[in-house]
């Protein structure tokens, strides 16, 4: 309990270091939540910054749920981590076949909490972190390009669903949010009826931020609804037919 307490409390602080809030203040001070749609995320970043500082904003936020998943969830705590077999820090100590997420749970009434499910609270902590940021006033991003970070340090094919999804939606739709909420799902949906086990950790995962990813976006939904949510016209199919006619 004390291991998994420590790990997710860890995993949150890092969240709260949200990128675009970061490289504003080493930029002088600037603040993107007063500019643009007013979120600390990546895609207001480019808006209302050009590209080298969105490039950075991703950057850090892709990185801290990598970071979570992949480095926190598997680290020893001295004195605390009670299992023999705990995973050990780097690429050597994770179970063979599959990232930590995936081993059997054989110690899941054991002594310490399993470690197949450390990945997880991790990922959905730092997620926490950047929506809900400590160190900014509980105002961060909406926690896409965290959810990517955190799915990349579980298993990179995991972000294959993920991202054809979500740029399919886009090509479609045109709509960024709704790619991201629908990129989000694609992970849920992979958990459910792929060849994982054991399934309950990452299915678990993949819902709560399928619905957390839904609940930051519902300002967007609220705007596709009444027509005023803008469209990703570059990537946009439709968008692209209109202009060429």
């Amino acid at each position: 309990m004390t291991e998994f307490a420590i790990k997710v409390v860890l995993s949150y602080l890092l969240g709260s270091v949200v990128g675009g809030l970061l490289v504003g203040r080493l930029r002088g001070g600037v603040d993107i939540r007063q500019m643009g749609s007013g979120n600390a995320g990546g895609t207001n970043a480019l808006r209302t910054q050009g590209k080298a500082f969105a490039f950075w904003v991703m950057l850090i936020d892709i990185g801290k749920g990598w970071v979570a998943t992949r480095v926190v969830a598997p680290l020893v705590v001295p004195d605390v981590s009670a299992s023999a077999d705990a995973p050990r820090f780097g690429v050597a100590a994770m179970r063979p076949h599959a990232w930590h997420i995936y081993a059997p749970i054989h110690d899941w009434l054991g002594a310490a909490w399993p470690h197949d499910w450390l990945a997880a609270a991790c990922g959905i902590a730092v997620m926490l972190g950047h929506i809900y940021p400590l160190w900014y006033g509980f105002r961060g991003g909406k926690g896409v390009a965290t959810l990517v970070g955190a799915v990349l340090g579980i298993d990179v094919w995991l972000l294959l669903p993920m991202l054809v999804t979500w740029l399919l939606a886009v090509i479609v739709f045109g709509f960024v949010g709704l790619a991201s909420m629908l990129g989000a799902a694609a992970l849920a949906v992979a958990a459910a009826f792929g060849d994982y086990e054991p399934r309950a950790p990452l299915l678990t995962f993949g819902a709560l931020t399928a619905a957390l990813i839904a609940f930051t976006h519902r300002a967007n939904i609220a705007r596709m609804l009444a027509g005023t949510e803008p469209r990703a016209r570059r990537l946009w199919l439709l968008g692209l037919r209109r202009r060429s006619a």
